[in-house]
């Protein structure tokens, strides 16, 4: 008769296997207890991890930033193209786009284009409907590629979903004080970093699109600064879980550093 096995887990994290005796009883726990310790973090370990997150936070912070902006591609006219007073310049991001009328007078005399959108003037901002009627946006006669702009944004979206589980991940792993999450955490933040940097990749593709669509007026053109962010956190994304994945390694750097200590007898 196979012999019936209960677990039994103690206050300081040891867990217990007796054998009960052939008449089902406890008898077996007398007799000895095989014991062995549930891997838990050391608080080195988890300053390390809390670290990690702080360089993926940032990565998350810049997004959505990023994300939340209009100032991904600047589009300006010569400024003396319209031959008055006053010149155009279009600024725009993921879901929104602005037309801004500025004075040529309070331009540099020396930049030929209209801007920058500092400058104080007229601006008229609109939404795109790629995401509602499916409709292609109009600027300065010239027409976006909706497939890209969608991809783009798509692609953005994606991002901060596996941000949001990576984050999760690592919560759970330092309120449980184990470090199995590490890995699924490093995974989704290196996919969302990656998936940030494929998204500015089909954005100024868009953007060069939106530019061969018409010729019949000149533009100069510029990615802004929200590329900028959106590419420093992709890159901050990826080192972070270029970390995570370091400090879930059985024999990573930081074990080298750690007090060893006997286990209890």
């Amino acid at each position: 008769m196979w012999s019936n096995f209960f677990v039994q887990q103690d206050d300081d994290g040891r867990i217990g296997v007796a054998a009960a005796g052939p008449g089902g009883g406890l008898g077996g726990m007398k007799g000895g207890r095989a014991t062995r310790r549930v891997p838990k973090m050391s608080d080195s370990q988890e300053g390390k991890i809390k670290l990690a997150f702080f360089v993926a936070i940032i990565g998350v912070t810049l997004t959505v930033l990023g994300m939340g902006t209009e100032f991904w591609a600047v589009l300006a006219q010569p400024k003396h193209f319209g031959g008055n007073h006053t010149c155009q310049m279009a600024h725009y991001g993921l879901w929104k786009g602005c037309i801004r009328t500025l004075l040529v007078a309070d331009i540099d005399p020396e930049r030929m284009s209209c801007g920058p959108a500092e400058l104080p003037g007229e601006s008229n901002c609109t939404y795109f409907k790629f995401f509602t009627s499916g409709e292609n946006a109009v600027i300065f006669k010239k027409t976006t590629n909706k497939n890209l702009n969608l991809a783009a944004a798509i692609l953005a979206l994606l991002s901060l979903t596996m941000m949001v589980t990576g984050s999760i991940c690592i919560g759970m792993s330092l309120s449980k004080g184990v470090p199995f999450f590490l890995k699924p955490a490093a995974f989704c933040f290196i996919l969302s970093g990656v998936l940030v940097l494929f998204s500015i990749l089909i954005f100024h593709q868009s953007v060069l699109a939106l530019l061969s669509s018409d010729h019949s007026i000149p533009l100069h053109h510029e990615l802004s600064w929200s590329v900028a962010c959106v590419g420093s956190a992709g890159a901050a994304l990826i080192f972070g879980g270029i970390l995570f994945i370091i400090l879930s390694l059985p024999f990573s750097p930081w074990q080298k550093c750690l007090p060893h200590k006997n286990s209890a007898t």
